[in-house]
């Protein structure tokens, strides 16, 4: 896999003068080409053997290009609040939107090669790791980011070289970091690591380019292409579309059609029940036991069905600085220029805090599924891309509940009509709820699958007949705080 870099291959500076102009100003137009259209973002990987000249490099791209469309992240070992949310929420918060440029050093790539590095690796481990960024990748790139990865490498002799040289000069000698030095003492050990992180993840969509690095000109030139190359291109490559959840039979259950709707509460055992769960949740919200977990509390369900309600006698008894309430509506112009998960990933809660959507991203597989603001294969997508996002919240510590709060036909009318004359609830209706209850059938059908193929241990649906918004209100109190109860 190295044989070629690691025989260091040399470009004599007069042929890579030859070369430069046309690259720096392919590079800036191309640049321009990517801004102007902007129906995609492309992410730079940087990675390889430390002292073989990555950063560099990049700083050289950066004086080609336009470097205020240019960002540059890099990601070290991750902070405190880092660590309380999934390892992959700090890259998801930094993703540049469409028309960018993003570059990345210290990427997700770091633990999987942390682990094939060790004196005897894990196989399982590995491969365990390996998968978790090939999901990720292929979200991205089913999603409109175009990947190029890049390894830097040469031989052993090479990068000693390089360091001495480095160091030998006061001017210089600031690049040569301590791993560097580190580096000839376990050569054998990094290259092998990186044949079994490159041969893991080197996939059609987000393939691995090697950079011979001991020559700064092979180096150079090897990385200019490669990224003009991606930016040169027209179509993004098709990433092959993940399994999903069988539903187990030929039609997906009516689980909705199902609930009992008579269900009902009278004000006095509601008050009373309310006050006690009202009081286990405070307590639990604000027990030792619930600072190293979080919650993430999902509300769906039918126009006026009742979640706004529902949403409020949780909060009240919670302290105000605890928690944070996202009403999800229509994304704005820079959340649909980055993957449709980003701007959700952004509102993941730290440890000891609550998040709270009032909608949130099953919008993909409803509102944009039924209206066709997706594509069928964005949406069909999307239900493998939403179990494996709330997967990553519960694997960190996340108790993540989801409700869908169901009323029917001819109790939404009574609420709708009710909102149209209350001077304090008029606000509540607009055009599109008449226009979506017309729709009330594909919205159920979108609902029964979502369901199906959503409610997993880690992050189960709710369903809770809401004709009666008291036994709603109860429902919710009641699984939230047998849910924190159970984990604290």
């Amino acid at each position: 896999m190295f044989v070629e870099a690691e025989s260091d291959p040399v470009l004599p500076k007069e042929r890579f003068k030859a070369h430069e102009t046309r690259l720096r100003t392919a590079l800036l137009k191309a640049q321009y080409d990517l801004l102007g259209r902007a129906d995609r973002s492309v992410l730079i990987v940087v990675a390889g053997i430390d002292g073989a000249g990555k950063g560099a490099t990049i700083n050289l791209l950066n004086e080609w290009m336009d470097p205020r469309h240019i960002h540059t992240m890099a990601f070290g070992e991750p902070t405190d609040e880092q660590a309380q949310r999934p390892p992959l929420w700090r890259y998801w918060s930094e993703l540049p939107e469409n028309g960018r440029i993003g570059i990345v050093f210290g990427s997700w790539y770091q633990a999987l090669l942390r682990e094939a590095a060790r004196k005897q690796p894990n196989a399982d481990a590995i491969e365990t790791l390996a998968t978790h960024v090939r999901s990720f990748e292929a979200q991205l790139a089913a999603n409109g980011v175009q990947l190029v990865k890049l390894w830097y490498h040469l031989s052993p002799q090479a990068q000693a070289e390089r360091t001495k040289r480095l160091l030998s000069s006061p001017e210089t000698s600031w690049q040569v970091t301590a791993d560097d030095r580190k580096v000839a003492k376990k050569f054998a050990r990094l290259r092998s690591a990186a044949e079994v992180a490159l041969t893991h993840t080197d996939v059609p969509h987000a393939p691995w380019t090697i950079v011979p690095s001991a020559d700064e000109h092979v180096r150079t030139y090897t990385t200019a292409e490669a990224l003009l190359q991606a930016l040169r291109r027209r179509k993004l490559p098709r990433v092959a579309q993940p399994r999903t959840p069988a539903v187990g039979r030929a039609r997906t259950p009516d689980a909705l059609g199902k609930l009992d709707y008579a269900v009902h509460v009278d004000k006095d055992e509601y008050d009373t029940e309310l006050a006690l769960l009202q009081g286990r949740l405070a307590r639990a919200s604000r027990s030792g036991g619930f600072r190293e977990r979080s919650l993430v509390l999902v509300f769906e369900g039918q126009d006026a069905a009742g979640k706004g309600g529902a949403i409020r006698r949780v909060t009240q008894a919670l302290d105000a600085r605890q928690f944070d309430i996202t009403p999800v509506a229509a994304p704005a112009p820079h959340e649909l220029a980055r993957p449709y998960l980003w701007r959700f990933w952004r509102r993941v809660p730290s440890h000891g805090r609550i998040a709270i959507f009032d909608r949130s991203w099953y919008g993909r597989v409803l509102v944009e599924r039924v209206e066709g603001y997706a594509a069928p294969d964005a949406w069909r997508r999307a239900y493998g891309e939403i179990n494996d996002f709330e997967q990553q919240l519960a694997d960190s510590g996340a108790i993540v509940l989801k409700f869908w709060l169901a009323v029917t036909a001819d109790v939404q009318l009574e609420r709708f009509r009710e909102r149209e004359t209350s001077p304090f609830k008029n606000f509540k209706i607009t055009p599109d709820d008449w226009r979506n209850r017309k729709k009330w059938k594909p919205y159920a059908e979108a609902a029964n699958e979502m369901i199906a193929r959503t409610s997993t241990r880690d992050a189960p649906w709710h369903l809770i007949p809401a004709n009666d918004k008291r036994h709603a209100r109860l429902q919710v109190l009641r699984h939230v705080v047998e849910a924190m109860e159970a984990h604290i």
